[in-house]
């Protein structure tokens, strides 16, 4: 029976605000709620199927398409089709490069700073990507619902580090949904299988997911419906995805087809991956694939042999998780299946055998995380009754950045008491002092958020930019006293300062400010984007004209002239508003700079070792 609140003011009857449970996964999303203690996943107009191909494509009128309709132009537009984001989420160019050819699309190219993907002369973020299918999930339930939903948990590997969960969060603003919980993938399965919800049981649980792009396996303790991760482990790039990679190279090499074509003609790259992941589901429960055109085919006993290494990966990574929680095989009381990849049989049978037990596969492994993240979201409600909901912190905790931007430190609704730190550096050669302001809010400018304090951290010892090591440290205790912490860890300088972060504030303050946090969700997230493009920038243009005095011997006065030119163009475009100008002015000056710095770098080794002999 669905509770009914009254609002005193108006009479008027409410409908109690529905939370829903969010799987943001690399191949496919999906989104569920649980309502009168059942749990339901939300399908399409057909009511066929729940998956919602992660997978975003820009058409060259402008509009953004996600879903079914994007993933049909894999193929014929790979280079406007975006999958796999999320494995982009809280990245920089240096932890993705090795996977970039891999990559139908335009990433760019600057190490040190998170990844862009380029589309005509537009520059999008994997938040603001993913922020794409969370609008369609949303307006999927809305329209299945007949009502608004603003609420959320969202899951998310167990092995995400702070800036992928921060990622995942602000997504979910820029989507408009107020995200309540980041919760682990592992944690949502097992609650799918109703592991946890009897207090009185204490049980090991290891949970093996094999999903599109990333493979993770973690290890349980659930006591007192206490959710412990007692260990994880995985592989960021092992997949259904590489099963279907393994089973493209067998074609390509029993078809002769050179690799080269592959890279100069992604459509036929893309059309291959489809069709072999099409004979990957085709074989889970058949003998034998044939494409359409009878130009592909493979047997169940060589599909068998292409994914046995891929299985061996995931047992390695297996044994480790469970040497990593400090226990024996035969203490794990229960596996949970999860992903797609886990319906082949010979996986099936493989860890039935390295467990010595029955698997959990009775729920859709794909739709087991959905209904997990819709059931917390149901406890969360306050629908279903014995559990304690930890007391969490209101608004989040961060300290003003280059620019005026708030970085958060300690997310809204962290669990307290709650410890979390970041690293930083200096912006300018020689800085002796820091100034460290702390703010409480959830916009993406500090001038819309709660001043709480600020001091400076003192005698940090003059070097050049970026060369100083300063970790911020906040620690919230369970009275909502907030200790804030700087160290320069070169010179082990430091400074501490107390808060009491959760006064002075009421609630009705806390809702207006979570309310406006996502209702400029767009707007703060393009002026947060022009502030990064413009603290990049003067970046840059301070590394040139470093790298300009110190190599003048060996770059020819046409070169200096171009990279003049180049600062110059991106000089300008900082000038002005526009974000994507200011990337392109980058992105030229990096390409012009990048062969430069690499003859440099040879011509400074060659001199530091003249006249020096090398000796066995």
């Amino acid at each position: 029976m669905a509770k009914i609140s009254i609002n005193m003011k108006s009479g008027e009857l409410v409908e109690e605000e529905l939370i829903v449970g969010i799987d943001l996964g690399t191949t496919n999303s999906l989104v569920a709620y649980a309502k009168s203690g059942k749990t339901n996943i939300v399908k399409d107009d057909s009511g066929q199927n729940s998956l919602v191909p992660s997978v975003i494509h820009f058409n060259t009128q402008g509009e953004i398409i996600v879903g079914e309709a994007a993933k049909k132009n894999l193929i014929t537009s790979p280079e406007r089709t975006i999958y796999s984001v999320k494995r982009l989420l809280g990245k920089s160019y240096a932890d993705v490069k090795n996977a970039e050819a891999n990559l139908s699309y335009d990433i760019i190219d600057q190490e040190d700073q998170l990844v862009k993907i380029k589309i005509d002369d537009v520059f999008y973020s994997p938040v603001s990507l993913s922020a794409e299918i969370l609008k369609y999930l949303k307006l999927r339930i809305e329209k299945h619902l007949g009502r608004k939903i603003s609420k959320t948990v969202i899951t998310v590997p167990a092995y995400f580090n702070d800036s992928q969960r921060q990622a995942t969060r602000d997504a979910g603003k820029l989507a408009g949904l107020d995200v309540l919980r980041i919760i682990n993938e592992p944690t949502a399965a097992s609650l799918a299988y109703g592991i946890g919800l009897d207090k009185e049981k204490t049980e090991t649980v290891a949970v093996y997911d094999l999903g599109g792009g990333t493979f993770d396996v973690s290890i349980l303790r659930i006591e007192d419906g206490v959710f412990d991760v007692l260990s994880t482990n995985g592989d960021t790039y092992l997949g259904g995805d590489d099963i279907d990679k393994a089973i493209l190279n067998y074609w390509v090499a029993e078809n002769n087809i050179s690799k080269a074509s592959l890279v100069d003609d992604k459509g036929l790259n893309q059309m291959l991956r489809l069709l072999a992941e099409e004979a990957k589901k085709h074989l889970s429960s058949n003998a034998h694939y044939k494409s359409e055109d009878g130009s592909f085919t493979l047997d169940k006993g060589t599909f068998e042999a292409l994914v046995k290494p891929l299985f061996d990966k995931t047992i390695n990574c297996v044994e480790q998780a469970v040497k990593d929680a400090d226990l024996k095989v035969s203490e794990i009381d229960e596996v949970i299946l999860v992903g797609g990849s886990t319906r082949i049989p010979m996986i099936k049978s493989g860890l039935a055998e390295y467990f010595k037990k029955p698997i959990y596969d009775e729920l859709n492994p794909d739709e087991v995380v959905a209904m997990g993240a819709a059931i917390q979201a149901d406890i969360l409600a306050g629908n279903t009754k014995g559990f304690l909901l930890i007391d969490v912190t209101p608004l989040s905790l961060g300290i003003e950045t280059m620019g005026g931007l708030m970085d958060t430190i300690i997310p809204r609704n962290s669990k307290i008491p709650v410890s979390a730190g970041r690293s930083y550096t200096t912006s300018v050669d020689g800085q002796k002092n820091l100034k460290v302001a702390v703010y409480q809010g959830e916009r993406d400018l500090v001038e819309h958020n709660r001043k709480l304090g600020e001091f400076i951290l003192k005698d940090i010892p003059p070097m050049a930019a970026g060369m100083p090591k300063i970790e911020v440290h906040f620690i919230l205790d369970a009275d909502g006293i907030l200790k804030v912490r700087a160290s320069e860890l070169r010179s082990g300088h430091s400074t501490e300062v107390k808060i009491k972060s959760q006064y002075g504030i009421s609630e009705e303050e806390m809702g207006r400010m979570l309310l406006d946090s996502i209702k400029h969700a767009e707007v703060d997230m393009k002026a947060k984007a022009l502030l990064e493009a413009k603290n990049e920038g003067r970046s840059i243009v301070l590394s040139s004209n470093k790298f300009i005095k110190q190599n003048a011997e060996i770059l020819d006065p046409s070169e200096i002239e171009s990279l003049h030119s180049h600062m110059n163009d991106l000089n300008i475009a900082m000038n002005g508003d526009n974000k994507d100008a200011i990337n392109n002015a980058m992105n030229n000056l990096n390409e012009f700079a990048n062969p430069l710095a690499q003859r440099a770098m040879d011509y400074n080794i060659k001199k530091a070792l003249e006249g020096t002999s090398l000796k066995d």
